[in-house]
């Protein structure tokens, strides 16, 4: 995407409508601005600013006539795809894209870029912290803080760009193209915005489809949904698969290189590399149609890889040694590894690496009871990769705003893991629909109360899970918000045992 001699409306005076705004401005083009926002007493610094620019601008809604005039628009990741202005748009055959669309055109530096429900931030920081480990300088951003356009708009001095994208940003990414990408995994979320899964899995899959020969794509090869897709479909890169059990290495047409399945102990992971001067170099195409399926019901089998150097990582002293961290470190080895970053550097990452806020952090230990602040699990698979790694029974805090998954399909995970539930918030009761006749299932009017009754309802040994499966927007401003209150009032509980 050129801009040159552009007239170029940016839509969104967010985090990335800003920095899309100091892009251009080093560009030379004429900018326009549109923010459908009616806080105008919040926007009121940034009209300043763009008065001070000259930049033409309209706050507290989206008109065709702004939408219209100009050659082309660059989307904030928020910003729906269906608003009226940008069909208009649409007709009158002006180009819509979004920052990631600008890489190919203007951004010097080679890209890593993660996608996937869940595990996404994760994944981003630990590969960052692995390639500064090595001594190499790196821009860690996209939708996990700094915006794309910030470096674009700098000196683009990074040795690697290390990207966490959302679908939303997929949705508008035009030819994309990262030198490595990862898709970590897929399941249902943020269906108040595509009409159905298939669409929202396409929107990830997008971040595949314009690499070239000498690119990578990694996938999570337990992954159904990713399974099919990449069964569809080849890709024109080299394709390596990570998994559960702990092993990770590429992906061919033929099952010829694949030998002996690795089980690694608890605990540790491996990855295996093609050698440089091996034959399987080769792009690799497809899965198989037997691919998992040789030897699959022997628990004794093992495979490994040939044609391929394999390594292993300890993460027993590390703080990714569990799932679902394990499956996130296995994944972020992969790709610094292939970005040539030093076996030592990785290991320093990994040791180094302390979990991101609200993602299954231990608040404390009441009374034996362990309260876990989950909450950026914002959506059904997350909810259910937490249960998953519970050792203990648990009474589950979720609820707030339907995102329009199907909370049925946590029911297998919570007959197995779950105690009782506490719920809160505006799918309340289709939440307590989906799971009344399974379990045990209370329900709180704000979020101290459900910590108040979930703490009733543990018993000693057990644990208090904050996993939403939910936005937080009806009753939060975000999800930090939320994990705040949590935190509080979970330290209020343990008041009363400190005053004795």
């Amino acid at each position: 995407m050129n801009l040159t001699g552009k007239h170029v409306l940016v839509v969104g005076l967010g985090k990335s409508g800003l920095a899309a705004i100091r892009f251009l401005l080093k560009q030379g083009v004429q900018i326009s601005v549109s923010e459908g926002s009616r806080d105008l007493s919040a926007l009121s610094e940034v009209a300043t600013w763009l008065e001070t620019l000259k930049i033409h601008y309209e706050l507290g809604g989206h008109s065709l006539k702004f939408f219209t005039r100009v050659d082309a628009i660059l989307l904030s990741p928020g910003v729906p795809l269906n608003i009226p202005a940008l069909a208009a748009a649409r007709r009158a055959g002006v180009a819509i894209f979004g920052e990631l669309a600008l890489a190919p055109a203007y951004l010097q530096t080679p890209v890593i870029a993660i996608t996937g429900t869940n595990g996404k931030s994760t994944v981003t920081t630990l590969i960052g912290e692995m390639l500064r480990s090595a001594g190499k300088k790196v821009f860690v951003g996209g939708n996990l803080g700094t915006p794309l356009c910030e470096y674009l708009a700098g000196y683009q001095d990074a040795d690697w760009v290390v990207l966490e994208v959302s679908s939303f940003q997929l949705d508008s990414a035009g030819d994309f193209r990262p030198q490595i990408g990862l898709l970590l995994n897929i399941s249902p979320d943020h269906l108040d915005r595509y009409p159905n899964f298939t669409a929202y899995a396409a929107a990830k899959w997008k971040m595949f489809t314009h690499q070239e020969r000498n690119s990578w794509a990694i996938i999570n090869w337990e992954d159904q949904e990713i399974v099919r897709m990449l069964a569809a479909g080849p890709l024109a890169g080299r394709v390596y698969g990570f998994g559960s059990q702990g092993w990770a290495g590429p992906v061919k047409k033929e099952n010829s290189n694949i030998k002996q399945r690795m089980l690694p102990e608890p605990y540790k992971i491996s990855i295996c590399l093609e050698k440089a001067d091996s034959s399987a170099s080769e792009p690799s195409r497809k899965l198989g149609p037997d691919f998992n399926d040789s030897n699959a019901d022997d628990p004794n089998a093992e495979f490994i890889f040939a044609d391929c150097d394999c390594e292993e990582y300890d993460l027993s002293a590390t703080a990714m040694a569990t799932e679902p961290n394990r499956q996130n470190a296995l994944a972020a080895v992969l790709a610094a590894r292939l970005a040539d970053c030093p076996s030592a550097a990785v290991r320093r990452g990994l040791s180094s690496f302390r979990p991101l806020p609200c993602r299954l952090a231990l608040v404390a230990e009441i009374n034996g009871v362990r309260y876990y602040d989950d909450s950026k699990a914002t959506n059904i698979g997350a909810v259910e990769s937490a249960l998953r790694g519970m050792d203990r029974p648990v009474v589950l805090i979720a609820g707030g705003l339907d995102k329009g998954g199907d909370y049925r399909l946590l029911l297998p995970v919570v007959r197995d893991k779950v105690k009782a539930m506490v719920l809160i918030g505006s799918a309340r009761e289709k939440m307590t629909k989906a799971f009344a006749n399974t379990v045990r299932v209370e329900a709180a009017s704000n979020l101290p109360e459900a910590v108040g009754l979930a703490h009733q309802l543990a018993t000693r040994d057990g644990i208090v899970l904050l996993s939403p499966a939910c936005a937080s927007f009806d009753m939060f401003s975000g999800y930090a918000q939320r994990s705040e209150v949590f935190r509080r009032a979970v330290r209020e509980l343990a008041l009363p045992l400190n005053d004795e």
